[in-house]
Order: C-alpha cells, then structure tokens, then sequence
C-alpha cells in the first residue's frame, strides 16, 4: 500500500510538474518578455492578466496548491534519494543531482519573487519590476532562479516523458534530450533577456 502511495505520489509530482506548473512558467516568460518592449507593453500585459476573472482562485488552484506538492515532495525526494553520481559519473545522474539542486534554488527564489511581487506590492508594474531589478545582486539572483527554473522544467519534462512511456527506447530518449536542451536555451534567453529589460531599460530602446 505505500509502495502504490509513493508511486502516485510521484506520478503526480511529475505531472504537476509539466501541467499547470510547466505550463504557467512559459506564459509568465512571455508576459515579462513584453518588458523588452517598454513599460506600457509589460504593464499593459500584466493588466490583462490581472483582469481575467477569478484571478484570485485560479491562481490558488492553479498554481499556488499545485507549486506547495510539488515542492514539498521534491523537498522529500530531493533529501531522501541516492546519488551515485561520485561513483558512476554518468551523465543521467548527473542530471539526476542537478534536477535537486535546481529545485532547492528554485524554491528559495519563488519564496523571495512571491514575497515581492504579489504580497510586498498591491499591483504589479514595470516600476515595480525596475526597483527589484536596480540592485545588480538582485539581477544576479534573477538570473540564477530563472536559469534554475528553466532547466529544473526541461530536465523534468525529460524525465516525464520517460515515466509517463512516451520515450521507452534509447534513441527516443536520445532525441527528447536534444530538444530539451533546445528548450532549455530558448527559455532560458527569454526569461534572461526580460530580467535585463526591467534591469536596463535603456538596452532595449530601439
């Protein structure tokens, strides 16, 4: 009974994921990407965001209550596996490690990036983004949590469509590797890039 308890556990884990969690992290990239236009661009893609109705519920239900699972039993899964990436060194334990070190990061920087831009501010704007962002240890830690983020959801997308017998041959899992190393990258620069934007402005005027 508990070995089933733990396997749905982990199968939901890993859906929740890619689904709502994956999927909101793409659409919030490309809400900020809008920064790299200006402020009225961003603020006016936020305003949208924050106009759809029952925002408030969709966000609990959505994101807020999936995000708590899933980072309670990654916190559980982070602390509770075992590693041989010292004695094997293959390159899937490796990214066995990295996928729980990048959650741990994670975590710590949504707890800070929730705390100041929905519980520290009343609306979120291209101003407010801008003050985070004039402190160059800030930017740095933006960096750091969006570059965690992207590979914690490609590495994890990975590691889906293995558990989930979308990719089961090798050459398969070959390929999805290859495209999630694309995905890394491509998310990667939009969500660094619109960090830069709000950090410097001026960089973006065309």
């Amino acid at each position: 009974m508990a070995g089933n308890r733990e396997f749905l556990n982990r199968r939901l884990h890993s859906l929740l994921g890619v689904v709502p969690i994956g999927l909101f992290m793409v659409i919030h990239f490309v809400v900020n990407y809008s920064a790299t236009h200006g402020a009225a661009a961003f603020n006016k893609a936020a305003e949208n965001m924050e106009s759809l109705p029952f925002v408030i519920f969709l966000e609990i239900i959505l994101i807020y209550l999936p995000l708590l699972f899933h980072a309670i039993y990654g916190l559980y899964i982070a602390f509770t596996a075992k590693n041989n990436v010292s004695k094997l060194g293959y390159y899937r334990n490796w990214m066995f490690l990295l996928q729980r070190v990048s959650g741990v990061i994670l975590l710590i920087f949504l707890a800070w990036h929730v705390f100041e831009t929905r519980i520290h501010v009343h609306a979120l704007t291209f101003d407010v983004m801008a003050n985070i962002l004039s402190n160059p240890w800030n930017v740095a830690f933006y960096i750091i949590g969006i570059i965690s983020a992207t590979f914690h959801f490609s590495n994890g997308l990975w590691s889906f469509m293995v558990s989930w017998g979308i990719t089961q041959s090798p050459r398969s899992q070959q390929i999805s590797s290859y495209v999630m190393l694309v995905v890394f990258l491509v998310l990667s620069i939009i969500g660094v890039r619109a960090a830069l934007a709000f950090a410097y402005p001026d960089l973006f005027i065309h």
